[in-house]
């Protein structure tokens, strides 16, 4: 723990993962914008959902002044909860949509770097 009893961070995993709820929230946004005018609703509102929890996220980690372990902890289980569903989604829809694909792969990216920050977290509060 530092002076303000924050858990000692690794930046480079932090930034690893700021980067990947940036891509998902901007992947998941075009695919939302996409899957509406196809008319799959469903596909549509869970994007909008995730991009929306990305976005959070990510306001979070920039915002390490504020930090607190158990909020932290349980936002980027919640990341990694609708990324997984997200992408589970869109994988339905991958062969025809290449956003679908893209978003996908947006959202598996954003769970591995979320999941990477969790155990880092864990790691840091345990030293």
């Amino acid at each position: 723990m530092d002076a303000m009893g924050m858990p000692a961070m690794d930046t480079e995993v932090m930034q690893e993962c700021i980067e990947a709820c940036s891509a998902c929230e901007q992947a998941c946004t075009m695919c939302a914008d996409n899957s509406m005018s196809d008319g799959m609703m469903k596909c549509a509102s869970m994007c909008m959902d995730c991009a929306d929890v990305c976005n959070t996220m990510m306001r979070m980690m920039l915002r390490p002044s504020g930090f607190d372990m158990v909020a932290m902890q349980t936002m980027l289980a919640a990341c990694v909860a609708m990324c997984s569903a997200c992408a589970d989604e869109c994988g339905n829809h991958s062969e025809m949509s290449e956003t679908c694909r893209m978003c996908a792969m947006a959202c598996e990216r954003c769970m591995k770097a979320c999941q990477a920050m969790m155990d880092m977290l864990r790691a840091a509060e345990m030293a």
